[in-house]
C-alpha cells in the first residue's frame, strides 16, 4: 500500500476539547499569523463543536476550525498541518470534516494567496475581496467624546455588530470585547451606537479587530484611542481593500502592508456594509 494512504487510512480526526484548541493557536503561531494571548479560549467560544484535530497513533497532526455561526452562515480557519505531514492527503481530509460540519451553510474563508487557486476548483469557493494587513506603531493620546465598551448595552453592540458581519454572534462577542490585556471603547451620538473596536495583546505587539464605524472621522476617532492604548508597541489593523476610507485610515498613521489574504465564499457573498467595516475582527474567525 501506499504510505501516504496508509497515513490517511490511520488518521483519526475528531472534535477538539477546549484546552486543546491551544494547540491549533500554537500552530497559528509557528506559520507567522500572530495570533492574540488568549484566542484559543476566545474561538472556543463561537462554536465548541467547530474545532477539529487530526491524529495520527495518538498524536496531534494538523488542526481546522469550522465556526458555525448559526444555521446560515459559517467560517473556516485555523487550517494547519504539521510541515512533515504535509502532502499527505491530511489537509484534504481535515477540509472534508470542516465541509460536512458545515452542511449547506454559506461559508466564509481568508485564504493566503498561493491557495486561491486551490478554493475555487477544488472546494469550489469564489474571491470576493482582498483584505490588507498592516503593521505601525502605537502611541499617541486618547481622544474625548468616546466611552468605555462596557458602558453600551450589550443588546444595542449585537445588534450594530450584526450590520457589518454576516451572522449573530453572541457568545463569542461576550467574550471577546471582555478579554484580559485589552482595551475596547465606541462612539455613541444621541445615545446610538456609531462605531466601536477592540485591541488585543498578540504573540507580538497587539492587533486591533474589530473596528466598525459609520464614518471615516468616528473610525479615526477610535482608531487613535485603540492605537494610544498601546504606546511604542507594533500595532496591526486587517482592512478590507474595498474600503478606501480605511486604506486612507492606514496611510496617514504611516501603517505599512505585510500581506494580504483573499475573503473567499462557499455561496454569495453576504449582505453586510462592508464600507463600515475598518478592520476585520479576525483572518481565523472572520
Amino acid at each position: 500500500m501506499d504510505k501516504d494512504l496508509e497515513i490517511v487510512k490511520d488518521l483519526n480526526i475528531r472534535i477538539m476539547s477546549r484546552e486543546e484548541v491551544q494547540f491549533a493557536i500554537d500552530m497559528a503561531a509557528a506559520e507567522g499569523w500572530n495570533p492574540g494571548l488568549y484566542d484559543g479560549d476566545l474561538f472556543y467560544e463561537a462554536d465548541h463543536n467547530g474545532f477539529f484535530i487530526a491524529e495520527l497513533e495518538g498524536k496531534p497532526v494538523g488542526c481546522a476550525s469550522a465556526v458555525a455561526y448559526d444555521d446560515k452562515f459559517g467560517f473556516l480557519g485555523l487550517y494547519v498541518v504539521k510541515p512533515e505531514f504535509q502532502n499527505k492527503g491530511i489537509g484534504m481530509k481535515l477540509t472534508e470534516k470542516c465541509m460536512e460540519y458545515m452542511g449547506d451553510r454559506n461559508i466564509g474563508l481568508d485564504g493566503v494567496v498561493e491557495n486561491e487557486e486551490k478554493y475555487q476548483k477544488v472546494m469550489k469557493f469564489r474571491s470576493s475581496y482582498s483584505n490588507l494587513r498592516f503593521e505601525g506603531k502605537g502611541g499617541g493620546t486618547i481622544p474625548d467624546g468616546l466611552v468605555k465598551l462596557s458602558e453600551v448595552p450589550f443588546e444595542k453592540l449585537l445588534e450594530y455588530d450584526r450590520r457589518m458581519f454576516p451572522a449573530p454572534r453572541s457568545g463569542f462577542l461576550k467574550e471577546w470585547i471582555n478579554q484580559p490585556d485589552s482595551y475596547a471603547c465606541a462612539a455613541l451620538e444621541d445615545g446610538n451606537l456609531k462605531g466601536y473596536g477592540v485591541i488585543r495583546k498578540c504573540w507580538t505587539g497587539h492587533k486591533i479587530g474589530p473596528l466598525f464605524a459609520d464614518d471615516k472621522a468616528t473610525a479615526e476617532k477610535i482608531f487613535r484611542a485603540l492605537r494610544a492604548s498601546a504606546p511604542k508597541e507594533n500595532i496591526y489593523l486587517d482592512i478590507p481593500e474595498p474600503n478606501r476610507e480605511a486604506l486612507e485610515l492606514a496611510k496617514k498613521y504611516n501603517m505599512n502592508v505585510m500581506f494580504k489574504t483573499i475573503r473567499m465564499y462557499s455561496q454569495k457573498e453576504p449582505d453586510i456594509e462592508l464600507d463600515k467595516v475598518y478592520g476585520v475582527t479576525s483572518f481565523e474567525l472572520g
